[in-house]
């Protein structure tokens, strides 16, 4: 079965700023600082939990100087963390004090949330209640513990039209729709403290996404290990469904695919995690590189930014 989200992949721009946004403003830990396997000469930031736990994890490809994307259909448009019910005053006050617009709070589905964007125009929303143990918050987070952001609520996909998505989801994928008003779609995915909403919005008037700076580039769902994946990529084929071969990824292994509204899918192993390359104590310090590029190393330092790394630095 699919066990939530494993990670959420999005686009940026200057990596510093993304470093100073998601570690110091929202208090999330940069598990893993690596490259871009597919463009080495660009960062790949990894942030989430204490051990970087699937269903925390919320990845970057900085790209400095990129423009900000075109917001639309075929997307991801916005990433809901769940957050402490306690905390709404607490997240409004300090993302006010960091210069951000905040919209809400509002209700949706019964819950109550705020959204505002990211530096490089990424919507993102905190959704407030109960925050099942599903993470482990970051003891040397810049946020209190209290207050901390948990593992994902969810997603909403902005599509042009929902029905052969809702077919992937229900009747291959196993997700269930639960709720919807007007053209607000939720559908359900995992069991108790794994468990992510998925909002599929439907906007026909909308024109295309274009995929820059302030865009998600993936989501990838969660299962156990390789032969739950080798099992997915058998349904997925027999349903008509492409895949690609499986992906080493380093940290987890990978299939990716698109859904019929053009959102890129991709299934990804619990194992290996994060600690297969640095300790729990150490992760993210360190700039780490899949054996094949080590040869790289001395030409990749030279060439991507250097990361001032405040926190990291702080707690060594």
């Amino acid at each position: 079965m699919i066990n939530g989200i494993h990670h959420i992949t999005a686009l940026a721009s200057d990596p510093q700023h993304n470093v100073d946004f998601y570690a110091d403003v929202l208090g999330l830990r940069l598990v893993k600082r690596t490259v871009n396997f597919d463009a080495p000469d660009v960062y790949h930031l990894y942030y989430g939990d204490e051990s970087g736990q699937p269903g925390t994890i919320l990845t970057f490809f900085p790209f400095p100087h990129a423009a900000r994307g075109k917001r639309g259909t075929r997307e991801i448009s916005a990433v809901a963390f769940a957050a402490p019910e306690r905390s709404v005053d607490f997240w409004i006050n300090r993302l006010s004090k960091n210069g951000l617009h905040i919209d809400g709070p509002e209700n949706r589905f019964d819950e109550r949330l705020i959204a505002f964007d990211d530096p490089d125009g990424m919507r993102i929303e905190l959704v407030f209640g109960e925050v099942r143990a599903s993470h482990d918050q970051w003891r040397r987070s810049s946020v209190p513990q209290e207050f901390g952001i948990g593992r994902f609520h969810g997603v909403t996909l902005t599509l042009a039209r929902r029905e052969e998505t809702d077919r992937l989801l229900q009747q291959i994928l196993g997700f269930t729709q639960t709720v919807h008003s007007g053209n607000r779609f939720r559908y359900s995915v995992g069991k108790d403290a794994t468990n992510a909403a998925i909002d599929i919005v439907v906007d026909s008037s909308l024109p295309g996404s274009r995929q820059s700076a302030g865009s998600v580039h993936h989501i990838a769902w969660r299962v156990a290990d390789d032969a739950s994946q080798l099992q997915w990529k058998q349904k997925l084929a027999d349903a008509g469904v492409y895949t690609t071969d499986v992906l080493d990824r380093n940290y987890f292994r990978s299939i990716y695919f698109r859904e019929p509204g053009g959102v890129l899918f991709e299934i990804a192993t619990d194992t290996p995690g994060f600690t297969v390359d640095e300790s729990l104590a150490e992760l993210g310090f360190h700039l780490k590189l899949p054996g094949w590029l080590e040869e790289r190393r001395s030409k990749l330092e030279r060439i991507l930014p250097p990361l001032d790394l405040k926190i990291r630095e702080a707690v060594h």
